[in-house]
């Protein structure tokens, strides 16, 4: 089979012929195949590394905030031209046996009201992974890619580069392109690729936890080969990720990639999307039997509804969540995590104006 080994015990910048951190399409790619092929890649930790057995959360202030998320790649593969369209198969995602969850102050869906950082260290075996951080607590595999895509094209990164500067200019939050920590560190790839922070067309980081064993992505192709990258593997993460990090690992993914001649090519339909074959029958151990889940409506401490703002309706469902674990005995900053890594967000109602609806569903079964 072919595949990317890496050596974990360095970081990206010690390899940088086997991964990158930004997207660009001048990044040349570490390895060639042919659609159909099986191929093995090895990945880091979004932190690189970073975040070791032993790191305590007063040493999160000195660590590089930039160096997300080292990518395994780019797998250029045969014969998949722009327009095309390119299905990677996830055939198989094992976890590494130490992972992370961690937040710093103002990250996350409720930043504004975490003023301290705080790390929770996670020891995976036999398919659950518990943490001396959560007494008590175990959390079933899950195990998924956070952050997968494709090279985008020159016009791409210049047309989505205007654009965020643009949001930028209008007081929203950017991660514009920053030499600093980049990898490969050489022109014009250091100071022209994207971050990978937000996804985009090109599908990167979109931390969606059914991509998981058994899932297909579909992603269009903007460059000659697709140039395929992968990392920022997750144990386990509940839909949002509302503290900013699931439980955050490296991985080993197996892929097989299929392509789909100008199927992108069609302005008819919309990618990236994905599928699965049978994410709900997955083994009843990993399956939540029982819930409490906490609901939100868009309305203000003060009073003030803002009709169909789904963001408040979220925030205001996980606020009810934290209350809901701090009765139980848990501290704020535990149940941060708690909602982060295993508490699901989901869209109860969007159509019943002013008051949409967000439900917080808290899957009982991973407290022992």
């Amino acid at each position: 089979m072919k595949g990317i080994e890496i050596d974990r015990s360095k970081r990206l910048r010690e390899e940088p012929g086997k991964g990158h951190n930004r997207w660009h399409p001048d990044i040349p790619p570490a390895l060639e195949v042919e659609p159909g092929e099986e191929v093995l890649l090895e990945t880091r930790d979004a932190l690189d590394g970073q975040i070791l057995p032993g790191v305590t959360t007063a040493e999160l202030e000195g660590m590089d905030t930039k160096v997300v998320h080292p990518l395994t790649g780019p797998v250029y593969v045969k014969g998949a031209d722009p327009g095309d369209l390119l299905e990677i198969e996830y055939l198989k995602i094992t976890s590494e046996p130490h992972g992370f969850t961690l937040f710093r102050p103002g990250s996350g869906l409720l930043g504004d009201l975490f003023t301290e950082p705080y790390l929770a260290h996670w020891e995976i075996e036999n398919g659950w992974a518990r943490s001396p951080q959560l007494p008590g607590v175990r959390i079933p595999d899950g195990s998924f890619m956070g952050t997968a895509g494709l090279a985008p094209s020159h016009q791409q990164i210049e047309e989505w580069t205007r654009r965020e500067a643009a949001l930028k200019e209008r007081g929203g939050v950017v991660s514009l392109a920053d030499p600093e920590d980049a990898v490969p560190a050489v022109e014009p790839v250091a100071s022209r690729g994207l971050r990978t922070v937000p996804p985009r067309e090109n599908c990167g980081n979109a931390d969606v936890k059914q991509l998981t064993r058994g899932s297909r992505l579909f992603v269009p192709v903007g460059v000659p080969g697709a140039l395929y990258s992968v990392g920022d593997g997750h144990f386990a993460q509940g839909d949002s990720e509302c503290c900013l990090t699931a439980i955050e690992v490296g991985s080993t993914v197996v892929v097989r990639f299929q392509l789909h001649q100008g199927m992108a090519a069609r302005q008819d339909i919309r990618f990236p999307r994905f599928a699965h074959e049978d994410y709900f029958n997955a083994p009843q151990w990993a399956v939540p039997k029982r819930f409490t889940a906490t609901m939100g409506m868009p309305i203000r401490e003060d009073g003030t509804n803002e009709g169909g703002n789904l963001t408040l309706a979220a925030r205001n469902a996980l606020l009810a969540m934290l209350d809901l674990l701090q009765e139980r005995g848990w501290t704020a900053e535990q149940a941060y995590v708690l909602c982060s890594v295993a508490v699901d967000l989901k869209i109860s109602n969007i159509v019943n104006l002013p008051n949409v609806t967000v439900s917080a569903f808290l899957p009982e079964d991973i407290f022992q």
